[in-house]
């Protein structure tokens, strides 16, 4: 046997550890990565997605709002596994659904999720949080006899300079202020170069330049990746906003811009409230 036989063998679906295998391809044809359709999930007799229905193109930057309950969480659980739905679909791309795998495996994918609350291990420097953070086989050898290649560590430093932490990369990250934890979270998330990324509040509780420096972040992130950005701050999403979506009561109540979105009477009645 070759050796590109032999690698060949060695890949096979049947005998291989996921980590060697190929990244599953996403099929983008119609410009489309996120396809939700007629989602429901209840909870207790309480309804928190009711038919949602939600299409999101390759390389945009979404906003969701919507009030407490709306159901903005609860759909970012179930596309990342988290939350089982009663019925409806989830599709990556046209032919991934992201229903029948498990939360580690739609990670796997190049979905990302960054919760509210930063979450770094803040005992280690930015740099090994990002080095962590790397997409690679987390196996108890590998991990004990790992050492970064060239191109990994390029990779770091191209993360730390895009979300402004070159500075800070061998600090601890517990000594970072919350802006900066806030960034290095995204960063390490981008270190494991994900194809969609769902993003919850990132700004709540920063200063007026940090979250102008979160915002340009987020922009400067769109068109290289798909970006959803779940917030409650109207002023934020003002400067960000290329579409919005409004949910209310589990479902899509209206989308479109934001001056769309601020001139809809539903939207003003149900959530903006009258004078914004």
């Amino acid at each position: 046997m070759s050796i590109l036989q032999y690698a060949a063998e060695l890949k096979r679906r049947d005998q291989v550890w996921s980590f060697m295998q190929d990244p599953t391809p996403i099929d983008i044809s119609h410009q489309v990565i996120l396809y939700v359709e007629g989602l429901n999930v209840s909870f207790d007799g309480f309804k928190a997605l009711n038919n949602l229905n939600l299409y999101v193109n390759d390389g945009e930057l979404r906003c969701l709002i919507g009030a407490n309950g709306a159901g903005k969480t609860t759909l970012m659980d179930v596309i990342t596994g988290k939350t089982q739905c009663d019925s409806g679909s989830v599709y990556f791309g046209q032919t991934l659904n992201l229903l029948e795998r498990d939360e580690a495996q739609i990670a796997q994918l190049g979905i990302g999720r960054k919760f509210q609350k930063p979450t770094v291990f803040e005992a280690q420097t930015v740099f090994d949080n990002l080095e962590l953070s790397l997409k690679s086989n987390k196996g108890v050898l590998a991990t004990l006899f790992a050492k970064l290649n060239a191109e990994q560590t390029d990779r770091i430093y191209q993360v730390l300079e895009t979300v402004g932490l070159k500075q800070q990369c061998f600090m601890l990250a517990g000594a970072l202020s919350h802006g900066q934890k806030q960034w290095l979270e995204i960063g390490m998330l981008l270190v494991s170069d994900p194809r969609l990324l769902l993003i919850d509040e990132p700004v709540a509780g920063m200063t007026a330049e940090e979250s102008e420096r979160t915002a340009q972040l987020l922009i400067s992130l769109a068109g290289q990746r798909t970006v959803i950005v779940v917030e409650h701050d109207m002023e934020f999403v003002r400067s960000i906003a290329r579409t919005v979506t409004v949910l209310h009561q589990g479902s899509v109540l209206a989308e479109g811009s934001m001056d769309e979105i601020q001139n809809n009477q539903a939207v003003i009645d149900v959530y903006l409230g009258e004078g914004q």
